[in-house]
């Protein structure tokens, strides 16, 4: 795992005093990388990298290069199936020098070309320079486990691994971009390819970014299918599943540290902590809260107990987690406003005491239809149909007075949510029930100049993406964009900024595409039935856990916000969104934003998502952009 940068000058122009400035940004990216660090440059292609030593420990530094020196290459991530891509080159005649796995880059590049993408098994984002035919290729990973960002700047393609990388390159200018703005008011995330600055994008996941005579394209090179459905029993398709994740797991076991597993006590990561378990005595770590809506380490401790695992558990401390959300933002350089953002960090930073590396299961949800709202869309087609004076007269208020309450997902919570979507289309309705400002409530937020000067329509750029999905139910297509927004955009990205501060390694067995490409084409039944998801997952893992964690509910892995933000974060709230300071900043309108607050400490509503969505950003606000 590491930490990537650098740029081209795409006028040709040789700069021999760029190494400098090249340190600069990667000493940015120490925390990703702090075993290690690299450099290379001909004066026109700069390339560096901090490197967080996993495997081949001792020459596996960077950058590495092809026989004859004309390919040279630098990656953060792991490509897991190194081993047999190796084996395969060298029938070939290529000749390595380590035992590293990203020296399989400018060889593969050699013998395939832009092609060498879709051989790669892994969580990678690497830039490979072609010096004889003066290419520059950057790409990333199927669904974006490691970040890529990039803009271009005074004739420069300035890439790396997080923007505070790229704020350090005196040509990159720091500007807010609004319409990104509304993006992550709405989603609690900016999506690829844009990010939170104005000119700084990102690299969207199973992408890759091509320069070549001046030109810049970016080309996707994978996209799961979902036709036509494979015509294979449920008995069938759950042995080969289990087959794949089985192979899955060996190959992200592949390790020169230590090495443990991340058990919530779901289903998806007692899956990986049972069939990593076959292999031999693992570690295995989870965190606890003292609120018991909020808590899952009962049932960590029952999966450890029943795998025999050497287990870990931290209690979260009330004071310890509100304190660290003041300085989030230092390791967060574009707002995400996931609640589960600070657990995740306490938690890798419990495990990094143990182990260098540690595997997730993220990724379970999207690809075996977890999630509730999946079966909520059903229960939005009957809402629907439902006479007009009824949802209006009698469910709307109904739904409206029950009482707030301040519990993990509680039913009110979910009812007001359900309700007020549902006027909604299919794309627009899925994404207000996981995000925070609807877009009436952005009209009330934002400054009218801002609003004037950006697309309204926010969910158009998910409708646009699922052009590219040949699913035809309509949950299907909702699994598609939550693979490419919230897994990518806001899963994903938490576990590596919050990993990566610590510098630990986050592995996710189920994100290997060949488990994404089978499950895809399975019928819609076999991952959701009668209002419960993964199906198929639940069956592949009978024999192997307590029917107590396959027929638990889902709990998700949040904390108390919206108790906090009435206690332990109250000054923070005030400090930060005090209408004074809104009115000079110009972007949100102050009295709107104090009723928000006013009426969550009265109990009148619950607006904690709104109001921690709005704490993030400014939190991010003054680290990235009041300073210098």
């Amino acid at each position: 795992m590491c930490g990537i940068a650098g740029w081209l000058e795409l006028g040709g122009e040789v700069i021999p005093e760029g190494g400098e400035v090249l340190r600069r940004m990667c000493h940015r990216l120490f925390h990703r990388g702090p075993d290690s660090e690299g450099y290379w440059s001909d004066g026109k292609v700069f390339l560096g990298m901090r490197r967080l030593s996993i495997i081949d420990l001792h020459t596996g530094d960077q950058p590495v290069f092809s026989e004859n020196d004309q390919v040279v290459a630098i990656m953060n991530g792991e490509i897991y199936n190194f081993l047999d891509l190796r084996e395969n080159l060298e029938r070939q005649g290529h000749r390595f020098s380590k035992k590293c796995d990203t020296e399989v880059l400018p060889h593969l590049y050699e013998e395939f070309g832009d092609g060498m993408l879709q051989l790669l098994n892994g969580m990678f984002a690497f830039a490979l320079w072609d010096r004889i035919r003066q290419r520059l290729l950057i790409g990333r990973d199927r669904f974006g486990e490691k970040p890529l960002y990039y803009g271009v700047f005074d004739k420069k393609l300035i890439f790396a691994s997080e923007p505070k990388a790229l704020l350090s390159h005196p040509s990159v200018i720091k500007e807010l971009d609004l319409q990104s703005l509304r993006y992550y008011l709405s989603f609690d995330y900016v999506p690829a390819p844009f990010s939170i600055y104005k000119n700084i994008k990102k690299l969207p996941a199973s992408h890759f970014l091509l320069v070549e005579n001046g030109e810049i394209k970016i080309i996707r090179y994978w996209n799961p299918s979902y036709v036509p459905k494979a015509e294979i029993s449920l008995e069938e398709a759950s042995e080969e599943l289990s087959y794949l994740l089985t192979d899955s797991i060996r190959m992200r076991l592949i390790s020169d540290v230590p090495l443990g597993v991340l058990l919530s006590g779901g289903i998806d990561s007692s899956t990986v902590a049972a069939l990593a378990s076959l292999k031999g005595k693992i570690k295995t770590f989870s965190i606890s809260f003292k609120e018991e809506s909020f808590d899952e380490s009962h049932y960590a401790r029952l999966v450890a107990k029943h795998l025999g695992t050497e287990h870990y558990e931290e209690c979260l401390d009330v004071d310890k987690t509100c304190n660290l959300v003041s300085s989030i933002s230092k390791w967060l350089d574009e707002p995400l406003s996931d609640g589960s953002l600070i657990p995740t960090y306490l938690l890798s930073s419990f495990v990094r005491q143990h182990v260098k590396v540690a595997l997730g299961g993220d990724g379970g949800d999207e690809i075996f239809a977890g999630y509730p709202m999946y079966f909520g869309h059903r229960l939005a087609k009957i809402y629907e149909k439902l006479p007009s004076l009824i949802k209006k007269s009698v469910i709307g208020p109904l739904v409206y007075s029950l009482p707030v309450s301040t519990r993990n997902l509680s039913f009110d919570y979910k009812a007001k949510r359900f309700v007020s979507a549902s006027e909604y289309d299919l794309v627009a309705r899925h994404h207000l029930w996981f995000g925070s400002f609807s877009l009436k409530e952005q009209e009330l937020l934002l400054n009218k100049d801002i609003l004037q000067h950006t697309d309204g329509d926010i969910y158009e750029i998910a409708r646009q993406s699922l052009k590219d999905c040949d699913a035809i139910e309509e949950i299907e297509k909702m699994q598609f964009l939550d693979m490419k927004f919230y897994l990518a955009e806001d899963i994903l990205a938490k576990v590596d900024r919050a990993s990566m501060a610590v510098s630990l390694e986050v592995r996710a067995p189920m994100l290997d595409w060949r488990i994404q490409e089978f499950v895809a084409r399975l019928p819609l039944k076999y991952k959701l039935r009668n209002g419960s998801g993964k199906v198929i997952l639940k069956k592949a893992m009978k024999k192997y856990l307590p029917a107590e964690i396959l027929n638990r509910p889902k709990k998700g892995f949040g904390m108390p916000i919206a108790r906090w933000l009435n206690g332990s974060l109250r000054d923070l709230v005030d400090d930060l969104l005090n209408p004074a300071r809104l009115k000079r900043q110009g972007l949100f309108n102050e009295q709107f934003v104090q009723r928000l607050i006013e009426e969550h400490r009265s109990g009148k509503a619950s607006h904690h998502k709104q109001i921690w969505t709005l704490l993030i950003f400014q939190l991010w606000f003054d680290e990235f952009l009041s300073k210098g």
